[in-house]
């Protein structure tokens, strides 16, 4: 069954860097959005097929994304 991880990407300079909120240890970098996409999703497919031959548990994806609006 499929999981659902919410990730951060945030720009740094002139490239981008993505993060786990519920994974710490998945980190990536890329100079496009698209392509620091694609290393966070293999960063988590990675780490969770690392956990699994450890016989250690996944963490469950818990966190949630969402914006909020305030006066500029």
């Amino acid at each position: 069954m499929p999981m659902r991880y919410a990730i951060v990407i945030e720009a740094a300079g002139d490239n981008y860097s993505a993060y786990v909120p519920d994974s710490p240890a998945c980190i990536a970098t890329g100079s496009t959005l698209k392509e620091t996409e694609e290393p966070i999703r293999e960063a988590i497919g990675f780490h969770l097929e690392s956990l699994r031959a450890d016989d250690l548990p996944i963490p469950p994806a818990v966190s949630r994304v969402d914006y909020v609006e305030v006066a500029a």
